[in-house]
């Protein structure tokens, strides 16, 4: 053994080294927030009606309201239709008044704005009519640059290290981030969103690592903590900054120059010692160690250090052993499917924000507030009521809120937004618990792989999120009644899996879990870190990276 386990309790499990590095992470996790949802405040509705210009040629005096009546039809609702308009005609004005126009078309030479109407994704690239669906679909392709980031930059951070891959993504971030606000064209921006998208999968995922393999297993829930509410106060100052800054150019500049500042602390940003060990770099490593002792006020004895030798690498289990025996096959299918569904209502609610009735900014706000209550309460809910009572009730109770919004009419906005804001409560809360959850039931030697398969499972819902809201032109019920249905079969599926709440952790995929158990003062993986496995005389590392 290598020792570094060793070597880190004695260098301090939470000291001034690490809560600077838990510090660095907060400007990295409030651009994630940004780029996550900036894109809801960059294509709101706004009026518009088919431009009509041609009749100027031949009535050069008309007023605009007389231009609408001439060339625009109306709907049922007595209101101009936003995507027809009378098909233009070769006739003088006088035969216009007196006959009227009948044949209508769509709008074939663009549309028409508020002349006070602030530039926006909408009125700059008319994603209107039928170019509205681009607006979902460029939501998609940014979560598919998620999916396809994690793809990219965890196996690169594992080759090259934690901080070259930190520092590739965070400057991959910016520079599309910031590029995006000068595209001109569409497509374009859609393509940069998609690198931004894959950046931000390379941040949170090697940041979170390496916090794992620098912070000791009792404070790891901290870092945790403090990630998740940094990514709620991003949503919460979202809000602010796109009410105050309503051009969407200027909204994206001001949303991604400050992670350029994270480059002033360049020096500070350490590489993670268990990795410099594995790879053999043990000068190195001892450096970094004897550096982070020093910062932490504490001394590493020679002889400790002299302890530290190359790791020999552990075989893992392979992909195939969480679905060749039963128990383990049902709680991966099940775990892949609460992860699926856990997303799918998490993006359906986040993304539906223009969609609630109520003013965007305040409902954001509330979104954004409503995760901070949300992640620090189920830490105890979990201690109180286990992981498994927790995981389906939450999951439930999120479902079970979409299935009723989609009941409420479009006339009682407050009664909607209440409702989606519950809703996004028990989703973030289950969030939080399905992390937890998922590490402490698949056993140390698929741990990573399972919990990989999750994420993977959870980008993949957030993909077809926006695809769902599509739905929503067939009849407004329809992508409410999707989200809800899922988590409420997911929660039901939940209660088949074993409780783990004050178990041992299983080390081989043979091992089974007891009956579930009531958790009465349990030391939880989710406070006080995982208990030592079953034949383990120690603790085992692969446990100690489990709960990010």
């Amino acid at each position: 053994m290598s020792g570094v386990g060793e070597i880190l309790k004695a260098v301090g499990d939470f000291g001034r080294f690490q809560k600077c590095l838990v510090l660095l992470s907060v400007i990295p996790c409030l651009s994630v927030a940004f780029h996550q949802f900036c894109q809801l405040f960059m294509a709101v509705e706004v009026p518009h009606h088919c431009d009509t210009s041609w009749i100027r040629t031949v009535g050069p005096n008309l007023t605009e309201e007389e231009q609408l009546n001439l060339t625009v039809p109306r709907g049922a609702d007595g209101q101009f239709q936003r995507c027809s308009m009378f098909s233009p005609v070769d006739w003088e004005l006088d035969a216009i008044l007196a006959h009227g126009l009948n044949d209508t078309q769509k709008c074939s030479s663009g549309w028409v704005y508020p002349s006070e109407q602030p530039p926006s994704l909408l009125t700059e690239f008319d994603l209107v009519c039928d170019r509205k669906d681009l607006n979902d679909i460029a939501q998609a392709i940014y979560m598919a640059g998620l999916l396809l980031g994690s793809l990219i930059f965890g196996p690169l951070s594992d080759r090259i290290g934690r901080r070259p891959v930190i520092l590739i993504s965070i400057f991959l971030q910016g520079l599309f981030g910031l590029g995006i606000a000068f595209v001109p064209h569409f497509y374009v921006y859609m393509a940069f969103r998609c690198v931004v998208g894959a950046s931000v999968s390379g941040i949170t995922m090697t940041i979170l690592a390496l916090a794992t393999e620098w912070i000791g297993v009792s404070s790891r829930p901290k870092a945790v903590l403090t990630s998740h509410c940094c990514f709620a106060i991003g949503q919460m100052i979202l809000a602010g900054l796109s009410y105050g800054i309503r051009n969407w150019r200027l909204l994206e500049i001001a949303g991604s120059v400050p992670i350029f500042a994270f480059f002033f602390f360049i020096g500070v940003l350490p590489e993670s010692a268990r990795w410099l060990v594995t790879k053999g770099r043990i000068e190195e490593a001892k450096k970094l160690l004897q550096k982070a002792a020093a910062t932490n006020k504490r001394s590493l004895p020679a002889e400790l250090l002299e302890q530290l030798k190359p790791e020999k690498e552990v075989k893992s289990g392979s992909f195939l052993d969480l679905f060749r025996k039963q128990h383990m096959r049902n709680v991966t299918l099940i775990m892949l499917f609460a992860w699926f569904v856990n997303s799918f209502v998490y993006y359906g609610l986040s993304l539906n924000v223009t969609n609630f009735g109520l003013d965007i900014y305040l409902t954001q706000l509330a979104f954004g507030a409503v995760e901070i209550p949300a992640r620090v309460g189920c830490i105890f809910t979990l201690q109180r009521f286990g992981r498994r009572k927790t995981q389906a009730v939450l999951l439930v109770l999120s479902g079970l809120v979409c299935l009723i919004i989609t009941s409420i009419p479009e006339d009682q906005p407050v009664a909607t937004t209440v409702l989606a804001t519950i809703g996004k409560f028990a989703a973030s809360a289950s969030f939080s618990t399905s992390y937890v959850y998922a590490a402490e039931l698949f056993p140390t030697v698929v741990r990573q792989t399972g919990l990989g398969l999750c994420s993977m499972s959870a980008r993949v819902a957030g993909i077809l999120a926006p695809l769902v809201r599509l739905l929503g032109q067939y009849h407004r019920a329809i992508p409410m009644a999707i989200f809800g249905s899922g988590p409420v079969l997911g929660g039901l599926l939940c209660v088949l899996l074993p409780e783990t709440c004050g178990t041992d952790l299983a080390d081989g995929t043979g091992d089974g879990h007891p009956p579930a158990q009531v958790c009465e003062n349990a030391t939880s993986g989710s406070q006080n870190g995982p208990v030592k496995g079953k034949g383990s005389g120690q603790d085992n590392e692969s446990t100690k990276t489990t709960y990010f």
